[in-house]
């Protein structure tokens, strides 16, 4: 999939990434994923949460130490994540619960 044909079908994305490059602050992130206004790669630091919601992660791979990429970032709203060759859809409170650094 090319830039643009993601940009298609995820119009926050350029807009996105122009408002973090005016920023400047998303060069590293570290913390929530939903705080997350950077696509790319980024490492899966700690699932956070009660049982359940740890169980349903590990259950979609998503799991401490993972390599996964961010496709569309919605701050504060859903983010499309892609790990193992999968995509997922996050709403907020699920991507409140992950914890992230840039890779």
């Amino acid at each position: 999939m090319t830039f643009r044909d993601l940009n298609k079908k995820c119009s926050c994305l350029a807009k996105r990434i122009q408002q973090c490059k005016k920023k400047g602050n998303c060069i590293r992130h570290h913390g929530p994923l939903s705080e997350n206004c950077q696509t790319g790669k980024l490492r899966i630091c700690k699932i956070t949460g009660d049982r359940k919601e740890c169980a349903k992660m590990a259950a979609l791979g998503v799991l401490p130490g993972q390599e996964a990429e961010l496709l569309c970032p919605q701050n504060g709203s859903q983010c499309l994540l892609k790990i193992h060759g999968g995509t997922l859809s996050l709403d907020q409170q699920t991507s409140n619960n992950i914890i992230v650094e840039s890779v």
